[in-house]
């Protein structure tokens, strides 16, 4: 399965310069757990980081840091990792893991962000998966006891 067919595309974004309590009111008014950083919000949507409520709690309010002087560009996590948009979720997996990330932007052939995957849309494609394998069992089974009777 395709990264195209599992990201989510309504991704929610700010700029670097944006404060910690800028994007927990981004989080909560959307109703997400990040935002991924951008060079341009409006245009030019290059990714250059991923915030999340985790690092707000974590960096700022564990370390009593001023969430208002503080930037996303100050809590973004370095390098960046992406994942494009034709990629196989299997790449999205072995990412995730490699880097113990649960969100990775994608990005389309220019490296612009025209999504973002987590570790929940892989779990339910993979569920999915699974569950259409289970049920091809069943029906082989079924078949089975029913032409051996």
């Amino acid at each position: 399965m395709r990264v195209s067919e599992i990201c989510t595309s309504d991704v929610v974004c700010c700029t670097p310069h944006a404060t910690a309590i800028d994007a927990a009111r981004l989080m909560r008014h959307k109703h997400v757990g990040d935002v991924v950083v951008v060079s341009d919000p409006e245009r030019d949507r290059v990714p250059l980081g991923v915030v999340t409520d985790r690092d707000i709690v974590i960096d700022v309010l564990g370390n009593e840091r001023d969430a208002s002087q503080t930037t996303v560009s100050q809590l973004m996590r370095s390098p960046l990792v992406i994942v494009n948009i034709s990629d196989d979720a299997s790449v999205v997996a072995e990412r995730m893991s490699f880097h113990g990330v649960r969100r990775l932007p994608v990005v389309d052939e220019a490296g612009v962000l025209v999504g973002i995957v987590t570790l929940d849309d892989l779990l339910r494609s993979m569920m999915t998966d699974l569950q259409t394998l289970l049920s091809s069992q069943t029906k082989a089974q079924r078949r089975e006891q029913a032409t051996r009777r």
